[in-house]
């Protein structure tokens, strides 16, 4: 993947139509509270950054209703509860600009609370890769995601957090291909069977993981 155009600047700093900068000044307060520990500014970046490569890669989507689903879409996050983009999309309807597309850009952030994208879905597709690009990083940064989850998800008891985190790794793995697009796939697709196979070998075995998630998510 030609990721030369998407390293030419930091994605946060990139204009977005409907993106004011009181707004987007809102969005980063949100992201960098203390209790985030993987679903920061980091992360919001990670994606963005996806994003950009994708298109750079030649995928066609609407990139202002993506980027602007990617800045909202854990616009509201509380590690311990369940409904976190169900209230990140009211956020996002009560917030965003009325000329936006606002009805697209709430449906890809409820989108991400499960990542099935249905055939067709360009917009989902995009925005789905470009948040579980993670899975297909190299190993170090796969790690330290794996670490910072965990702590995020800290209150989840051990036993409870494996059986959830093996549950959600199998099933990505059952998934014909974790990612949606041709560029997704040839980018991520054979490091993240990689990393999320070893994980899961260690949980079988197990090891004491960092890493994972609450029962039915990544």
């Amino acid at each position: 993947m030609n990721t030369d155009r998407s390293a030419a600047a930091d994605p946060l700093d990139v204009e977005v139509e409907f993106l004011t900068p009181d707004l987007r000044s809102d969005l980063l307060k949100r992201w960098n509270e203390p209790l985030r520990r993987y679903h920061n500014e980091t992360h919001l970046r990670a994606v963005l950054h996806a994003i950009d490569a994708l298109e750079a890669d030649g995928e066609a989507f609407d990139g202002t209703a993506v980027r602007l689903a990617a800045w909202f879409h854990t616009a509201e996050f509380d590690p311990t509860e369940s409904e976190n983009n169900d209230k990140s999309a009211a956020f996002t309807e009560k917030t965003l600009d009325p000329a936006a597309p606002v009805e697209e850009v709430t449906r890809l952030v409820r989108l991400m609370g499960g990542h099935r994208v249905e055939a067709g879905d360009l917009n989902g597709a995009v925005l789905s890769d470009a948040d579980l690009a993670v899975l297909g990083s190299d190993p170090d940064t796969y790690e330290a995601y794996s670490q910072d989850v965990r702590h995020e998800f800290a209150h989840v008891p051990g036993e409870r957090f494996v059986a959830g985190r093996v549950a959600a790794l199998e099933g990505l793995l059952e998934r014909r291909s974790v990612f949606q697009t041709r560029s997704g796939r040839d980018a991520w697709e054979k490091q993240a069977h990689a990393n999320l196979n070893r994980e899961l070998g260690m949980l079988r075995a197990g090891s004491q993981i960092p890493g994972g998630q609450i029962p039915g998510g990544v």
